[in-house]
């Protein structure tokens, strides 16, 4: 007897390929090789690096064109936008991505641009055109206990804390407090 197995709920359906979302003050874009120097320089600072779970510090340019390489094969149904002003120059980055059979949503920004609204902004706009192509997706995140600005990001947008548990944070060498958070598309609400 041949055992058939089903695909998980979100891979049975993809959103298809990276879009280019314009919003009033960005442009998102999936990355180019060209931009590992940007992402090296942004992902070597320690303030933003603390707050991301799988990211080492010192970050490299030979990190980030490994992880582009990964990101640009096209073989993973994921979304990985860099985040520009529309002049091109990356500032960061905005992912959905498949992580244990769900939809999971990552950011990060350039710390010289926090504190005007951007990484609201992205977030938003990638996650009303991702649900116009998977109505019926949640979309789980989260953030680290004492990251306070992700998670007034994701409260601002309809996330729903779901639980508390520790994850490993690679920047930090240890366990960290970590929110988990989740999105339905009845609640999501644009800023």
């Amino acid at each position: 007897m041949i055992a058939i197995r089903s695909k998980p709920q979100a891979l049975a359906q993809t959103p298809g390929p990276c879009p280019i979302i314009e919003t009033n003050r960005l442009v998102l874009r999936p990355h180019r090789m060209s931009d590992a120097d940007a992402i090296a320089s942004s992902l070597n600072d320690w303030q933003v690096v603390r707050m991301l779970a799988r990211v080492p510090l010192p970050y490299s340019r030979d990190d980030a064109f490994d992880w582009l390489n990964t990101i640009r094969s096209g073989t993973l149904p994921d979304w990985c936008l860099a985040i520009t002003e529309g002049d091109g120059v990356h500032i960061g980055c905005v992912s959905l991505e498949i992580r244990h059979g769900h939809w999971h949503l990552g950011y990060w920004l350039n710390r010289f641009y926090w504190g005007h609204g951007l990484m609201t902004e992205a977030v938003s706009a990638v996650i009303e055109r991702f649900l116009r192509r998977m109505p019926q997706t949640d979309i789980h995140s989260g953030a680290f206990a004492d990251n306070q600005a992700s998670l007034r990001i994701q409260e601002k947008l309809g996330f729903r804390i779901q639980r508390c548990s520790d994850i490993y944070s690679l920047s930090r060498s240890a366990m960290v407090p970590h929110l988990e958070t989740r999105l339905s598309a009845e609640n999501f609400q644009r800023p």
